[in-house]
């Protein structure tokens, strides 16, 4: 038996840090890192696994060279990096976390400058007067690809990493492609983000080593995050009520449930639960009473407990699941679909 451990890089700091942990342990995968100065950290629930804390920037890097198997990245930085072929998946490019946008942004006092397409007026006329249009980023792989897809290439990328919004003000640069989560930085520093001129829209994702992912140890891990990942953000659009009430029998309180409503998805994903209530009074105990369980969208919560009582119900209490799993995780298909997709290596 293989004593290889699956290696996931996580970022070590900065956005996407904490709330990568806090991710993790809300599907039941709590890191334990004794403290913030070690590197190295382990999952207590998925013992295989060995958690190398790395910079956000670096863990595309070090998935490609398979240093690490699998690691949870900005797509930002996945595009940005990405060196072509089959050795590096996006296993999910979207995580529900980290939102943010790679834009165009130009000084406030351009006032003839507002879109897309005034920018690319912009910059031939500056190509008819000798200058060229300096953009500070530090994306310029993904900058100079998406302006020369729109026919925009009279320009240079000035490599700029930390404050970029201070370029323009500085002098080095006219304008800037850099993130924005809010825009807020960007209009403290008196630029306006280009309408039409957003080039990437990103969030927190999972990529793996296509090599290491033909180990089955390595495909086990990543399917199993994927899938909880999968059953945790469907039950947040969901609530499980349950209530009592009195009946004749299962199937006489299940025809009121489902025949009495008006609204559909108000009788649960499939139907109600419904099990006998074995009560302590004696006397109670004859009314025959019965718990009916239905699973109903956060948004029919309140309808759903209106019918609960149209039809008898009472001592009604709401629980929100924690996972709900379909009879197949269809991120897991989608993963196996893309290891199909491409070459063994």
């Amino acid at each position: 038996m293989s004593n290889r451990k699956v290696r996931l890089a996580l970022p070590s700091k900065g956005a996407l840090g904490t709330p990568t942990l806090d991710l993790l342990a809300s599907i039941g995968l709590k890191v334990y890192r004794p403290n913030d100065r070690q590197y190295v950290a382990s999952i207590p629930a998925l013992s295989q696994v060995e958690v190398l804390f790395q910079r956000a920037a670096d863990i595309y890097t070090k998935v490609y060279e398979g240093t690490v198997d699998l690691g949870i990245t900005g797509y930002d930085v996945v595009s940005e990096e990405d060196r072509g072929g089959n050795s590096v998946i996006t296993a999910a490019e979207q995580l529900g976390y980290g939102p943010c946008k790679l834009v165009l942004a130009v000084p406030d006092s351009w006032i003839d400058v507002t879109d897309i397409e005034d920018l690319a007026e912009l910059t031939l006329l500056w190509k008819e007067q000798g200058k060229r249009l300096r953009i500070a980023t530090g994306y310029k792989n993904v900058t100079k690809k998406w302006l020369f897809d729109r026919r925009i290439t009279h320009f240079s990328l000035v490599d700029a990493k930390g404050a970029l919004e201070a370029a323009p003000s500085m002098g080095y640069a006219d304008m800037i492609a850099d993130i924005t989560s809010t825009g807020t930085t960007l209009r403290e520093n008196r630029l306006k983000i280009v309408r039409g001129g957003t080039m990437l829209s990103s969030e927190a994702c999972l990529i793996a080593n296509r090599r290491a992912l033909q180990q089955p140890d390595t495909l086990q891990v990543a399917e199993l995050i994927l899938e909880l990942i999968e059953a945790r953000r469907n039950a947040k659009q969901y609530t499980s009520i349950t209530a009592n009430v009195r009946g004749q029998s299962l199937e006489e309180v299940g025809d009121r449930l489902t025949k009495q409503s008006n609204l559909t998805g108000l009788t649960g994903l499939r139907g109600p639960t419904i099990a006998k209530v074995y009560c302590e009074d004696a006397s109670d105990s004859a009314a025959s009473w019965y718990a009916a369980t239905i699973v109903v969208k956060q948004g029919d919560m309140l309808s759903a407990v209106a019918h609960l009582r149209q039809v008898g119900g009472t001592d009604i209490t709401v629980t929100p699941p924690t996972f709900i799993f379909d009879s197949h995780s269809a991120s897991s298909q989608a993963l196996s679909h893309k290891l199909a997709k491409s070459p063994n290596l």
